[in-house]
């Protein structure tokens, strides 16, 4: 069809998911206000919420030059994008695009965070970098031995540089943590694989 839009074959350029909850405004704000608009790699910021809307794609492009973008049905995933992820909607990778479903665990803590970085073990070529900062509970621990057996990265915020540290404690007690940093340097470390990755290909 013509109107179809080409794809590449394969993409390879590096994922970053960030997950957070309570506090992660602080950590998202501190990361993206140090990181350059071209460095080569889609964010995902995975902030559970279960029941109020999320306003990060409003209030975050204030402190970046890449377009902040809220995660729609079907969309393509893209280099030097920020997207966010709707709220009571679980999150996916498939054929290079953001697929939504029904969010998977309505009470209780939600596990938004594992179930994207799941499906990104299992469906995504390109780099692939974990990155737990402030909230509650331990929304992305469980997934992060897999991110490593793939051969990401994952990194989490310093509990002291944290508004709440108990997600990003949970990562740690993992035993899957390469990098524990403060938000300013998780982005100097992203920078510094961005490039590594563009080197090596």
């Amino acid at each position: 069809m013509k109107n179809q839009k080409p794809k590449s074959a394969v993409k390879d350029f590096p994922i970053v998911c960030v997950g957070g909850s309570a506090g992660g405004l602080d950590a998202y704000t501190r990361l993206l206000r140090n990181m350059p608009a071209d460095m080569g790699v889609a964010i995902v910021i995975v902030n559970h919420l279960r029941t109020v809307a999320t306003l990060l794609h409003e209030i975050l492009p204030r402190y970046t030059n890449m377009p902040v973008e809220l995660i729609t049905e079907r969309l393509d995933v893209q280099p030097n994008h920020v997207f966010i992820i709707p709220q009571q909607r679980d999150l996916h990778v498939q054929d290079d695009e953001f697929r939504l479903k029904p969010i998977s665990k309505p009470r209780g803590w939600p596990d938004v965070i594992t179930v994207f970085l799941k499906s990104l073990t299992q469906h995504w070529d390109g780099k692939l970098i974990a990155v737990i900062v402030s909230g509650y509970d331990g929304d992305g621990a469980d997934a992060l031995c897999g991110i490593k057996e793939v051969g990401g990265i994952t990194i989490a915020q310093k509990p002291d540089t944290a508004t709440q540290p108990d997600m990003p404690e949970s990562a740690i007690a993992s035993g899957c943590i390469d990098l524990i940093l403060s938000p300013e340097d998780i982005a100097r470390e992203i920078i510094r694989i961005a490039h590594a990755d563009k080197g090596g290909r």
